[in-house]
């Protein structure tokens, strides 16, 4: 399993579209991915999970993945909230 920590970094969050661009790159792999945030843990390739974190700007998420391809999903995942969802607004 491996765990990382990441901040949101997009101005609007994780709203619809960030939220449906995450969980559609975590399910094009096998591994287990689970976002925490607070007290809250959600699957991340559920998005209704992924909304109900409602995390803004600047929010701090630990992510887990866990499962035979974490490697490359985490590096997708991560690469994914560091350049802000593609946002520039």
């Amino acid at each position: 399993m491996i765990k990382r920590t990441a901040k949101v970094t997009n101005k609007l969050g994780l709203h619809a579209r960030p939220a449906a661009l995450l969980v559609t790159t975590a399910t094009k792999f096998e591994s287990q991915f689970f976002i925490s945030k607070d007290s809250i843990r959600v699957n991340g390739k559920s998005i209704m999970g992924v909304m109900m974190l409602a995390a803004e700007m600047g929010t701090e998420l630990i992510l887990e993945v866990d499962g035979p391809d974490e490697i490359e999903a985490m590096a997708e995942i991560l690469k994914i909230l560091e350049s802000g969802f593609g946002e520039t607004t």
